[in-house]
């Protein structure tokens, strides 16, 4: 089954004259952008005088064949597991309800 061909974007300003968004864009691709981007409105590198140096499908395909990708996963150092820092160091927790290792707890009698 065919697709249907999208609809052109035409468009009616506050004054009632009718914009073709398509056409505006078609006509002026090759117009040099307002800036110091140095590129026309497809996205072509422009050199001195308004001259195509390279074009948009070169531009693109040189920045995704020199994509860095994703950074490198591996960490730093090991970490400890739960079982080797539970056995290296207990923790208890004293009377005021504070967590502290095993060989520091302060005992205190409690008085009625």
């Amino acid at each position: 089954m065919p697709m249907k061909q999208p609809q052109k974007k035409i468009y009616k300003t506050a004054q009632g004259k009718i914009v073709d968004m398509d056409m505006l864009r078609q006509r002026n691709e090759l117009t040099p952008a307002v800036g110091n981007a140095r590129v026309n409105a497809r996205g072509d590198e422009l050199g001195p005088g308004g001259k195509v140096i390279r074009k948009r499908e070169d531009v693109l395909k040189e920045y995704y064949d020199t994509a860095q990708g994703v950074a490198d996963q591996t960490p730093v150092r090991k970490a400890k597991t739960v079982t080797e820092t539970a056995s290296e160091e207990e923790w208890v927790e004293d009377d005021e309800g504070n967590f502290v290792p095993a060989d520091e707890v302060k005992v205190t009698k409690r008085g009625r």
